[in-house]
């Protein structure tokens, strides 16, 4: 009985442990003694924490630790995260926005951001966590931890907490705030980011930690926002999104770095659903709505006769909403409002409205929903028909795949951008959370092979429309894209000017 007592509370105590803690645990490398040791000693939490902790040979330094535990928790690092199931972007974005809003109104606070995959905006987030710049730590987590939702606290101390929320694990750190930055970007970047900036640091003199960043002497320098650490490093800011240490380190070194797109250069949404097809909002409300951003312009594409959607715009339905919007351009004169379509491509490369029809849309969308059982080489012959169509302006959401549950399209995606830059068809970046398609990989190959990427929500409930642009605009960063990539970057004549182009055969 007293064994099964103990077993029990054992079985308690680790299921209260943060994530990374009881997987550790779980691993071998570490009896739940030494665990306690560690995190009391090192106040490790997380995996970063743990990582860091191998990497600058922190475990040797606590009492009855040696190399050999400290090996045993390196061998076991690839492994956490294996148990733990990745959080589809979108959702992890919904779920830290009312926390974070929390923590940057609290008193005291001076910066607070997410880190790590969430703030790299990676298709999947490993973990969700927050961190920022405060002298009143407690009363922020009081403020935090009170909020509705929050079912059950793992940890907490001075500086930090995590939490369930929504059935995710949710943290909260408050480094010292004359080393947060330090610790932001520490924890924001890859591994391999992080080192590339520590082996940059040392050919300066310098020695960069999670604890801030030393002189050889030893003295700490200033290291309370990001910036002052980069400028001490001798390097511009590099945004979070391409923090993958690949080669932004080099590129900013050698002046390189792109001038990222980002949200305020986005003009107009040329890619959302109405109740004509399967979006839940009427036209007026989408209009009303992209008002409110202060687009330039918006489509109301929905649609076309095969798609498998609830619900689909007919042929006879076109002239019906054609008055619609013409009537809504009237009432609203201080946005544009185009008048599109999101068409199926069908299995022999067809468009699925006759062009009598299609030239009657100021914009069309072509999309390849339904793979036909075809293979590679026959999906991008119904791309490449689709885009060699005069009236085609965009293919969308070109892998079509599904995160997480689907894979895109296995196709020569170098022919495919070759092909769109010459028809001059812009490629979707989809802000959808399902599809966050193209991706960051694949966006950056389009526009090196020089064609122009849109930047959609794809969006099918009004209040979404904001959110999903901005993912759509995180992962076409990922992809190292600049406005200058972006077709509804430009104001409306030049849209309507590249559209005439096509549409003209010049």
């Amino acid at each position: 009985m007293h064994e099964a007592g103990t077993w029990v509370l054992l079985e308690s105590a680790v299921a209260d442990l943060p994530a990374d803690l009881r997987w550790l645990f779980e691993s071998g490398a570490i009896t739940l003694a030494q665990l306690a040791a560690a995190h009391n000693t090192l106040g490790i939490t997380s995996i970063a924490d743990i990582a860091a902790a191998v990497r600058e040979q922190q475990f040797r330094q606590i009492e009855g630790f040696d190399a050999a535990i400290e090996a045993a928790v390196a061998d076991a690092l690839p492994t956490i995260r294996a148990a733990i199931p990745r959080i589809p972007l979108g959702r992890a974005t919904s779920i830290v926005e009312p926390l974070l809003a929390r923590v940057r109104s609290s008193a005291g606070v001076d910066w607070a951001e997410p880190v790590g995959s969430l703030r790299r905006g990676e298709d999947s987030v490993g973990d969700i966590e927050i961190v920022g710049s405060t002298r009143n730590a407690p009363a922020v987590i009081d403020a935090v931890l009170t909020m509705p939702g929050i079912v059950r606290t793992l940890h907490r101390s001075e500086n930090r907490a995590y939490f369930v929320h929504e059935g995710v694990q949710v943290g909260v750190r408050f480094p010292n705030p004359a080393t947060a930055g330090a610790a932001l970007l520490h924890l924001t970047g890859t591994r391999a980011h992080f080192a590339a900036l520590q082996a940059h640091a040392a050919s300066r003199g310098l020695r960069l930690t999670t604890a801030g960043m030393f002189k050889a002497s030893g003295a700490l320098l200033p290291s309370d926002t990001e910036q002052i650490v980069y400028a001490e490093l001798g390097l511009p800011f590099i945004a979070p999104e391409i923090r993958n240490g690949d080669e932004e380190v080099g590129a900013a070194l050698g002046g390189a770095l792109p001038a990222l797109v980002s949200r305020g250069d986005v003009r107009g949404d040329l890619h959302m659903h109405s109740t004509w097809s399967d979006g839940r909002d009427s036209v007026a409300v989408m209009v009303e709505t992209c008002r409110a951003l202060g687009y330039e312009y918006m489509a109301i594409t929905d649609h076309s006769p095969h798609s498998a959607a609830t619900r689909n715009l007919s042929v006879d339905d076109v002239e019906r909403q054609a008055e619609e919007i013409a009537g809504l351009r009237e009432r609203y004169p201080d946005i544009a409002i185009l008048h599109g379509c999101e068409a199926d491509i069908l299995e022999d490369g067809r468009i699925d409205f006759p062009d009598r029809v299609l030239e009657r849309f100021d914009i069309v969308l072509a999309s390849l929903h339904d793979r036909a059982g075809h293979d590679a080489g026959q999906l991008l012959k119904r791309y490449a028909a689709a885009m060699h169509h005069p009236l085609v302006n965009m293919i969308t959401h070109p892998t079509n795949r599904m995160v997480p549950h689907r894979p895109g399209y296995d196709l020569d995606y170098a022919r495919l951008f070759d092909i769109a830059a010459a028809s001059d068809t812009f490629l979707e970046i989809d802000g959808a959370p399902g599809h966050l398609d193209l991706d960051g990989t694949l966006a950056r190959r389009a526009i090196a092979a020089g064609a122009s990427v849109a930047i959609d929500s794809d969006c099918h409930r009004a209040e979404m429309l904001d959110r999903q642009m901005n993912l759509g605009v995180i992962t076409a960063r990922r992809g190292w894209v600049e406005p200058r990539h972006v077709v509804n970057t430009l104001p409306l004549a030049d849209l309507r000017g590249r559209i005439a182009r096509k549409r003209s055969g010049r």
